[in-house]
């Protein structure tokens, strides 16, 4: 159990110490994953970037992802559940959360140019990852860029997620707590578990750039 994420943030960075003297880039997913993430490019004195996914629920259940996107189209679904819902509004829907994704990247980021990471080590980080759906677009994401290296790197994480992270092309998983001690959602591992809003990401990514 963890105090909060930036106690969970910390205890990252002692473990991702070892990389202190490489050129790395963090790469946080907001908006939680970024108080997270400040605390591991703080210790590591690396940049820190986000990558913004956008899910798709399904319409019949609309907490149930059945896809995720990023801003530049880069998509990943549950063919079965995907294959199941009327083709034009699952496009229509892909599209609009599309367009968030880049909406919320420019807020995000400003008049700042993103981090290149060919040949550098990138770190993604999150507060905690349930199904590992939206992790997998992030790895698959920051692949296509040929980074040197690709950790992930999480406080807490089930089993089967990590295993289908390392799928996807990460090179180290890294969890905190033993992922069979998953209590079946990422807020039940901090005793504080606030919303983070958008005024605290732009603010902990100025403060690391």
């Amino acid at each position: 159990m963890f105090k909060d994420r930036t106690e969970a943030g910390r205890l990252l960075a002692k473990i991702l110490a070892k990389y202190k003297n490489e050129e790395v880039v963090v790469f946080a997913l907001p908006r939680g994953g970024v108080v997270v993430g400040h605390e591991v490019a703080k210790s590591l004195k690396s940049p820190l970037e986000i990558i913004v996914t956008r899910k798709i629920g399904h319409p019949g259940n609309p907490e149930y992802a059945i896809c995720v996107v990023d801003e530049k189209g880069l998509l990943l679904c549950n063919e079965k559940e995907a294959g199941s819902v009327n083709q034009g509004w699952l496009q229509e829907e892909i599209l609009r959360e599309r367009k968030e994704a880049g909406r919320r990247i420019a807020l995000y980021r400003g008049k700042r140019k993103p981090e290149k990471i060919e040949d550098k080590i990138a770190i993604i980080v999150d507060d905690g990852i349930a199904t590992g759906f939206t992790m997998r677009l992030a790895v698959r994401s920051i692949k296509i860029q040929n980074p040197k290296k690709i950790i992930v790197a999480v406080p807490v994480a089930p089993l089967d997620s990590k295993r289908s992270i390392y799928n996807e092309g990460a090179d180290e998983v890294i969890v905190l707590e033993p992922p069979e001690d998953f209590k079946g959602a990422v807020g039940a591992h901090y005793m504080q578990f606030k919303q983070v809003d958008d005024d605290e990401v732009i603010s902990l990514l100025r403060e690391n750039n």
